[in-house]
């Protein structure tokens, strides 16, 4: 009875305040703001997440990608809406039959914001400094496969790997690898300077980053002028800005369950998109009880994940069954091998040593489906005889203690990462699993170029971590993407954490 009555107060945690919002008054707003920023080329965008530094190659926040990168920042490889990888400031590459060699041809003509060019040099400074012993790179292990950087000429870049490295071409289209300028990396994280067809104007702090078009751009412009990206913390509070015109899109809507009265508005177009979500109870396994896989696999039975899906009340979220998003080719659903079963838990928590009353903090994000569902999995765990204690953190906290101190035993939190499977096979990562099988996996996988044998180790990999369960996968949700009908151009599916601003332009 109390976990119905829970279950009833996570759903209406999203609905909260939601019955006020009334669209009265809201087409003169929204009419004559658009038309105001159609007259100067200017768009704002809403954003959930504020950053702490415009330096993605430092930080893994993902509103740093969504701001800075494809917009301030480039890498040596692009990728469009559907993930396939493109040229972006390498024109070309080949490729040494052993896998081991790229050789990329830069873009002739490039420069920095600073005015200094775009050479080899750059190149070789932006990949060593991303490897380098005090790297703060979220993907360093990635660079650390690289054996050498060698530059014939300015507009040639030969990079030799330790080991061939299947997903190396996706990985250089990252925000962890787009190429600085060596005059003024070190100001990036405050000042931040690229490549791209915009560059940055200002930041106010947890209100907005604005930026504008770079008028040397060296290849297509930007069609527009100006772009504001404000970040909200409070849904409510982004869904009112919508309303009264003071945002104009808001990729990824923090309140989807919204979606259905913005639809029917006919100032806004609302579409549902996919992006490499993973949403996930992420366990410590570097420390009791989590380094005993016993103690992991109650947690798995524990948790009815299906009601946890259930309770975000967002259209199209469901249980995730391994650490790929359903969208992704090579998905495995495998939600099936640990189902709810509370009495099954209690007896592993037993086998595994963990008595009755262990006392567990459970870290949660300042994200709304993290602060909605938190409630709702402690009192499953409780039931199994799991006390729990709620910590609640604001995202330099949770990024300083969680991601960099590995000090937390459990956290709700969402991956955004296209295909990071991988991150199973750094045992320096947050989550600390250490696991030679899957890293012998991972380095197969990783080793060919082959789509067939790629393919089928990555069912093996899921099945791995689904039996082994180093994370509890929870949920995917579907991208809520509400914007302005007049504006065209913003990308409605996501491969990566981006939101590209350089082809979005009003228009009828």
């Amino acid at each position: 009875m109390f976990l119905k009555a829970l279950f009833a107060a996570t759903r209406s945690f999203w609905r909260k305040g939601l019955a006020g919002l009334l669209f009265a008054g809201i087409s003169g707003g929204v009419v004559s703001n658009a038309t105001a920023n159609e007259r100067d080329g200017s768009v704002v965008i809403g954003v959930n997440i504020s950053p702490a530094t415009l330096d993605p190659t430092t930080n893994p926040s993902e509103g740093i990608r969504i701001v800075t990168h494809t917009n301030i920042y480039e890498g040596l490889t692009g990728m469009d809406e559907h993930g396939a990888v493109h040229p972006l400031l390498a024109k070309s590459w080949s490729i040494s039959p052993d896998g081991q060699v790229y050789t990329f041809t830069l873009q002739p003509d490039v420069h920095f914001h600073d005015g200094s060019p775009l050479t080899c040099n750059a190149v070789k400074f932006s990949l060593d400094r991303a490897s380098a012993p005090e790297s703060l790179n979220p993907q360093k292990q990635v660079f650390q496969n690289i054996k050498n950087i060698s530059c014939p000429q300015d507009n040639e870049v030969i990079v030799s790997l330790r080991a061939p490295h299947g997903s190396f071409l996706s990985e250089l289209a990252w925000a962890d690898s787009v190429i600085v300028s060596p005059t003024s990396a070190d100001g990036n994280a405050l000042r931040p300077i690229g490549t791209g067809p915009f560059v940055f104007k200002n930041w106010k702090r947890a209100e907005s980053v604005t930026l504008e078009k770079n008028s040397a751009y060296w290849g297509q412009s930007a069609k527009l002028n100006k772009v504001v990206f404000r970040f909200f913390a409070d849904p409510l509070a982004a869904a009112n800005a919508l309303l009264d015109g003071q945002v104009d899109a808001y990729p990824s809507f923090p309140a989807p369950e919204m979606a259905e009265r913005f639809a029917h508005n006919s100032a806004f177009v609302v579409k549902s998109g996919v992006a490499p979500f993973k949403g996930l109870l992420a366990l410590n396994n570097r420390h009791k009880p989590f380094n005993n896989p016993l103690a992991r696999q109650a947690l798995a039975y524990a948790i009815d994940r299906a009601g946890v899906a259930e309770s975000l009340d967002i259209p199209g979220a469901k249980v995730l069954g391994s650490h790929m998003s359903p969208e992704n080719p090579d998905y495995k659903d495998y939600s099936t091998i640990y189902p709810y079963n509370p009495e099954k838990a209690k007896a592993l928590l037993k086998q595994a040593g963990v008595e009755a009353g262990t006392r567990l903090r459970l870290a949660l994000p300042p994200i709304a489906y993290a602060r909605g569902t938190g409630e709702l999995i402690a009192a499953y765990l409780e039931q199994v005889g799991i006390t729990v204690r709620i910590v609640q953190l604001e995202w330099p906290a949770w990024l300083a203690q969680i991601f960099g101190h590995h000090d937390f035993d459990m956290t709700i939190i969402g991956h955004t990462e296209p295909d990071d499977i991988g991150i199973y096979a750094r045992k320096d990562y947050y989550f600390g699993y250490d696991n030679p099988e899957f890293q012998k996996l991972y380095a197969t996988y990783e080793n060919t170029s082959d789509p067939v044998v790629r393919h089928n180790i990555s069912i093996k990999m899921q099945e791995k971590l689904a039996r082994d369960v180093p994370n509890i996968f929870l949920f995917f949700v579907p991208r809520t993407n509400i914007a302005k009908r007049q504006l065209n151009g913003l990308w409605n599916t996501l491969p990566l954490q981006v939101c590209p601003m350089s082809a979005v332009s009003w228009g009828p």
